[in-house]
This record gives C-alpha cells, structure tokens and sequence, in this order.
C-alpha cells in the first residue's frame, strides 16, 4: 500500500514537472519579450465592448437580479484578493525573518569562536539563498524577475504582455522573493508583493490556472479585459497595503502610479481590498507576537514607529530640509540613470548569452554583497557604548543574533559596539528601524555613514536588474535615510539644539530620495506617514516630496516608466506630446487598410490574417447604388472563434436577411474572451479542409457595429485623449461626414426611472422617441445598419 502511494505521488511529480517550461522555452519567452523594444508586436487588450447581437441578446436575458448579483460577487472577489495577498505577505514575511534570524543567530555564535568560519557560513547562506531565487526566476517563472511594476502598469494601461499574470509567475514571485531578499542583497520584497497582488487578482478573476488543474468554474465569472482590470488594481492596492501595512497608501499608489483608468465605483472596492489586507496582517502579526514564528519577532513587516521623535520643528530646520529635497533629487535621478544604462547592458550583452550566464552573474553579486557586508565593518574601529538609560529599552551592545541597536561586532571589550556592523551586519528593515531610531545621537560616525551610502548605492545599483524578484522601496528608504541622518548630525552640531533628532532627518532623507527616483507625491507622502506613525512630520515630507520630485524630473522620467521604456512596453502617458497639438489624425495612420466584405470567403479570411498581424478589421458593405458603406469592426479574435468552431459558415455568398427570419446566435460573448496573460487562439492551431475554405462567413452578426469614429482633421492630441481616457483599442479615422443626424446635449444623456412603469424615460422629449426606435432596431438586430456614410481614410492601421 505504501509502495502505491509512493507511486502515485512519483507519477504525480513526473506530471507536474512535465508542464514546467524548460530552459530553451524560457529563453525564448524571454527574448521575445525583449523583442519588443520598439513596440511594433505588443498586443493591446480589449477593454472596448463589443455591442455585436450575442451581447444584445445576453443583456435582454438580464435582469435587475443580476445587475445585484454582479455587485455582490465584485466585493466578494475583493475580500478573497485582500484576504490573499496578505496571506502571501505574511507567508514571504515571516519566511525571510526566520531565514535571516537562522542566519545572524548561526553566525554570530560561529564567530565566537572563529571570525573565518563565521564568514565562511554566511556567505555559503546567502549564497544558497540568492541561488535558489536565480534558478526559480531563470527555470520557473522568467516573468517573475524584477519588481514587476513596470509590467502591471502597462497592462492597466492597455497592454497585454505575455506571462505576468500566470500562476508560475505567481510561485516564482513568491518563492524567489523569499530568497533574494533572505539572501541580504540590496533589495527589498514590497515591489514583487505589488505583483503578487495582481497576480492573485488575476487568477481569482479567471477561476485559477487550468494548465496546473488548480481552478474553479464557480469562480470563473469575470473573463472580460475590463473586469479584470478592475480586479488587478485591487490587487495591485492589496500589495503595497500589505507590504507598508498602509491601507490608504495603497489605494493611493493604485490611484497616482498605476492605473490609467479609475472611478468611484473602483475606488470603494480598492479601499475594501486594502482594509482587508490591514485586519489580515494585523491579525497575523498578533498571533506571531505569542512566539508561534520563529525569529518573526519585531521584524518583517515595514513599520518603524517614529512617535516618540521630534514632536516640533524649528524655521531654521526648512534650509536643512530643503537640501535634503534636493540631495534625493540628484541621487534619484542618478539611480535612475545608472540602472537604465546598466540594464541596457545587461539585456543586449550579458543576459543573451542564456541562463548560465544569469545565475553565474547573481551568484557572484550575492558573493559580493556578503563580502561587503561581512568585512567592511571588520575595518571599522569599535567604540564605547553609550550611558545606557533605562527607561529607552535600548542594551549596548545587543546581545548576538537579537534584533536591536549597537552591534557588537569584532570589538576587543565587551561594552563596545560597531555602528557600521550595526547598519550592514543586519537585515534592512531593521537597519532602517535602526537609522530612524530617536534618542541615539552619537550612535553613528558620519564616516560610517558615508561609506555606507556609497557601497550600498553601489550595490543597489549593480543588483538592479539581475534575475531575480526585486524591489526598490526598501533599498531606496536605506539610501535616502542614511544621507538623511547625515544632514541630521550637521544640524544637531551647528544648532545645538535638544530637541532635533537625527532619526527625523533620516526619515525626510528616505522620503526624499523614493521621490527623487521614483517620482510618487501623494502616495509616498501617505505611505510614510502610516509607516512611522507621525502625523506631525506630514508638512516635512510634503516639503521634500515636492522639491525632490521638481528636481528629478528636471533630468528623467520616473524609474518605472524609464524601465518601461527599455522593456518595450509602449505606455500612454496622461499627458500627449506637445509636436501631437500640431497634428491631425490622418497624419497619424501608418499603413493602409485591411478591410473586409460583410460576407467573406474563409479562405480569403485565413490568407488575410495569415498575411499580417492587425487585430482589427473594418468591414465594409454597398448598397443596391454601390455606395459604400462602414458596417463596423471586426476583432482578429472574434474571427480566430469563428474559424475554429465553423458552426457559422454558409454555402452562400449572399448575406442572411435578418427579415425573413431569426436565426438564433450559436455564441455567447464569453466564448470571445481569451485568457489573462494568454497568446489566446492562433491562425497556425486551426486546421481547416478544403470544403470548409470554400465556404462563407457573414460577418455582421458578430462585429462591433459602433467603433469610435473621429474625422481625419481631428486633433492628433484629441484622438490621443479619447484613446487613452477610454481604453481603447482601435479608433476608425474617417473623411468629414456630408450631414448630421442630431446633436445631443447634457440633458439628453440624464435618465429618470419611472417607478410606475419600471421603465427607463429619457428627460428630453426630442430623445424619447429616438432610443423607442434604437430599442426595437435593436432587439430585431438590425447589425447591418451603416455607422457611417463614406470611405475609410487610407493609410490608417488597425493593428493593436
């Protein structure tokens, strides 16, 4: 019996490694990703919907009971997304705290004995660490490298990048967080957490993964680009929510980074999800403080309480402040600069040359963030401990392995300590709980901390774009708070004043530098106040929000859109261009229409979507006159369905007459949908015989017969806004139109109910009798109706 079970769980492991992408798949996946450089083959999502007969004919089956159902299972998916997501950072969380507590314990009570062995042992650690993470990210889940904010911008922005919301990205993000992180490089765990939020968004919305067997059709309600959208901003706030434990930063960081589309409906939800995420942590971290999580303890999640700081500030300070504004702005923008050229590097030299190369290359920067780590405090004299008072709660020296300030660390007498060790020696939330601690003036050497600054600014900067899970909040917080406590010491020893901290010019310091790299004012602001738990340094940090930002963007862009950029991922900025204001829309259009009959041969369906790569197609019918008429656009999707399930060709070239009868629609729109993060259904897996190329398909039923039309003399920074504000994806660009057929105002658009009838009235009595006649051509599905008398533009793409 136990040999069967054995078995079974052999076969099982055989099966699941078999569904595991293997290196060259890896590699291909990811070179095509880096092909896309200049954005020519990345795919837009369809968040535009598509009002085709299967859609009229769903909605008419609806109604006001699903409407309220469908409400309800939103706020249900965003109490499982919150739920989630601080389930997965209380699982990262405590992981890493109890990896670098077994780390710092083993090693400090090796190097009693033996300084040599002491190193030896952490550097193997490390190094095990950062080699697990490597080859999760390089075998696994190549999406997962990196903080993953750039790519979850883009696709809230419209852009559908391949592999980044996959269940193997969500494990590889997990698992490869756990070890770059407990391997003590120069990062930090709150940017994968954001792309583990909307990965867990991203599933829940789709029902699971159906390529592990890990899904559920109960959950598979929300299929469409627009709910998901939806979801993964909720995830998204749920990530820094559960990374900060700030619930109002996340909802603002979702708002002000990276979505492009919001509304208050969103917002509600997004608010939910994060106070979810704060009950779920909070109710971890109380469980934890019974000793049920190893060496968790005080560490792990970001919070470094700053009430018992400076409760008042001087104007003398604001000079001081200022300068630490402008300081975060250089460096930020110089962090920005480095990182970008370094990666340019690494993508077209040293990552091209395969996996070998990624691995070898992380291991070697964990072997020299170790070395650093471990032997520069070795060079650093000791020095005595401080008049201990016994109301701080503070020991000199901590003893070893204990979360704490003033290391003891190679000093020749026992009441000494080594403030170098003390900041590097450590993990980084504790070192930075360390530099914003109050009441420990003198605890650092100003040469500490200027040869802290510039190592771990050289670390960050070279670990930066390696191949494993990566983020930048920690490490820019551990910049900026050491040059912060820099100015502090100034000021304390040129005012001579009682009441200024060092810690409070170390938290202005980590403000300043996050927005000098990456640019955030609102968010950032809000997230460190929730972090420190000050409310009375608000004023300070807005202060060096804004000069700091002023000063970036006096250089660069932000780092996610620089990174962006050298991803390939074409993202719509909120404001157009200034050359767009003296363009029009004709000039815009690239190549020439691909335009399709109303009634198409299949075969000439297959040669056209074999022949180019556009997503959409408009379709074009005549009258008994020739005239030419736009009937609407057809997606490369929808004819990609209709292709491979052949339910809808006819023997005849003749378009069906909706008159002489109803033919019933044999597709739901659902059937449309293509997964999330999926290459969906392509010309090459459809096989069709030679009897099925010679049949005909009638396209009306199932185009959208009402794109978004602009004429060809429109403002190219009009086109741009309409673009971006409504997610779109194709906008037809047409000659002036030879008449008008109304015009509608404000008050034609405001609806009352009429609770009498249940009807909905139109306020404006011109309107009325108008949408009487749209509902019945619509419920007789009138598709064939021309949008719009006249020729395309030529020259316009319709590729997405």
């Amino acid at each position: 019996m136990l040999s069967n079970h054995l078995q079974n769980g052999i076969e099982t492991a055989k099966l699941v490694w078999s569904r595991l992408p293997s290196a060259e798949e890896v590699e291909q996946e990811d070179a095509g990703l880096l092909r896309k450089s200049d954005g020519s083959s990345v795919e837009s999502l369809d968040y535009e919907i598509v009002e085709n007969c299967a859609y009229w004919e769903e909605q008419e089956q609806r109604g006001k009971l699903y409407v309220g159902y469908n409400v309800v299972v939103k706020w249900f998916f965003a109490l499982l997304i919150g739920i989630g997501t601080g389930l997965a950072a209380v699982f990262i969380n405590i992981s890493v705290e109890n990896f670098a507590g077994w780390k710092f314990a083993l090693t400090f009570n090796i190097i009693q004995k033996s300084y040599v062995a002491g190193f030896i042992v952490y550097v193997l650690i490390n190094l095990v660490l950062v080699l697990s993470s490597v080859y999760i990210v390089t075998h696994f889940a190549p999406a997962a490298a990196g903080s993953g904010i750039p790519e979850i911008k883009g696709y809230l922005n419209g852009v559908d990048i391949h592999g980044v919301l996959l269940f193997r990205t969500l494990i590889g993000k997990i698992f490869g967080s756990i070890g770059s992180v407990g391997g003590g490089l120069a990062l930090g765990k709150e940017g994968p957490l954001v792309h583990t939020g909307a990965c867990i968004a991203s599933l829940l919305g789709q029902g699971g993964s159906t390529k592990y067997h890990l899904n559920s059709r109960w959950l598979q309600v929300f299929k469409s680009d627009r709910d998901r959208r939806d979801l993964v901003t909720c995830g998204c706030a749920a990530g820094v929510a559960a990374a900060f434990r700030a619930p109002v930063g996340g909802v603002l960081f979702a708002l002000e980074e990276v979505t492009s589309w919001w509304r208050s409906q969103l917002m509600w939800r997004v608010f939910f999800t994060s106070a979810i995420v704060a009950v779920v942590v909070r109710t971890a971290m109380g469980w934890c403080k019974s000793g049920s999580c190893g060496h968790f303890g005080s560490g792990g999640f970001i919070i470094w309480d700053l009430s018992d700081g400076q409760e008042d500030y001087s104007f003398e300070e604001l000079l001081p402040m200022a300068i630490i504004g402008v300081i975060g702005g250089l460096l930020g923008a110089l962090f920005n600069q480095l990182t970008l050229y370094i990666s340019y590097w690494r993508r077209n030299h040293l990552h091209k040359k395969g996996n070998r190369v990624k691995i070898i290359e992380a291991c070697l920067v964990s072997l020299i963030t170790s070395f650093i780590s471990f032997g520069l405090p070795l060079l650093r004299k000791c020095s005595p401990c401080p008049e201990s008072d016994p109301d701080s709660g503070i020991n000199c020296p901590r003893p070893p392995g204990m979360y704490g300030n003033y290391v003891n660390f190679y000093c020749s007498k026992e009441k000494e300590y080594n403030d170098l060790a003390t900041i590097f020696f450590n993990t980084q939330d504790d070192a930075i709980r360390n530099l914003f601690s109050a009441k420990t003036i003198h605890e650092y050497s100003a040469q500490s901390l200027l040869t802290f600054l510039v190592m771990f600014y050289t670390l960050a900067v070279v670990t930066f774009g390696t191949a494993v899970p990566a983020g930048q909040f920690v490490p820019g917080i551990m910049i900026g708070s050491t040059y912060g406590r820099l100015v502090g010491m100034f000021v304390v020893n040129f005012y001579k004043k009682l009441n200024i901290e060092e810690g409070t010019y170390a938290l202005l310091g980590a403000a300043s530098f996050l927005g000098g790299s990456m640019r955030m004012t609102v968010s950032l602001c809000v997230i460190m106040v929730e972090i420190t738990n000050n409310l009375k340094l608000l004023p300070l940090i807005m202060l060096v929000l804004l000069i700091s930002k002023a000063v970036g963007d006096a250089f660069n862009e932000g780092l996610y859109e620089e990174q962006a950029r050298l991803k390939g991922i074409p993202l719509l900025e909120s404001r157009p261009k200034y050359q767009m204001r003296k363009m029009a829309a004709k000039e815009a259009c690239g190549q020439r229409v691909v335009s399709l009959p109303r009634v198409v041969k299949v075969a000439d369906v297959v040669s056209i979507l074999r022949g180019n790569e556009h997503n959409g197609f408009p379709v074009i019918d005549h009258t008994r006159n020739g005239e030419t008429l736009v009937s609407g656009l057809m997606l490369r999707s929808h004819l990609l369905v209709l292709l491979q399930s052949k339910v809808d060709f006819q023997h005849s070239p003749l378009p069906f007459d909706r008159r002489s009868g109803s033919r019933p629609t044999r597709h739901t729109p659902g059937e449309f949908l293509k997964p999330a993060s999926s290459k969906g259904i392509s010309i090459d897996d459809i096989h069709l015989s030679s009897d099925d190329l010679e049949m005909y398909i009638d396209l009306a039923p199932f185009l959208n017969p009402s794109p978004y039309i602009v004429p060809e003399d429109m403002s190219l920074t009009k086109v741009y806004n309409l673009f971006r504000q409504l997610g779109l994806r194709h906008v037809f660009v047409v000659p002036r139109p030879s008449r008008v057929l109304g015009l509608i105002t404000r008050k034609d658009l405001l609806i009352e109910d009429n609770e009498e009838s249940a009807t909905v009235e139109l306020q404006s009595t011109s309107v009325r009798t108008r949408h009487r006649d749209r509902s019945v051509s619509t419920r007789n599905g009138d598709a064939e109706r021309p949008l719009l008398n006249g020729l395309l533009v030529q020259g316009h793409s319709t590729s997405g």
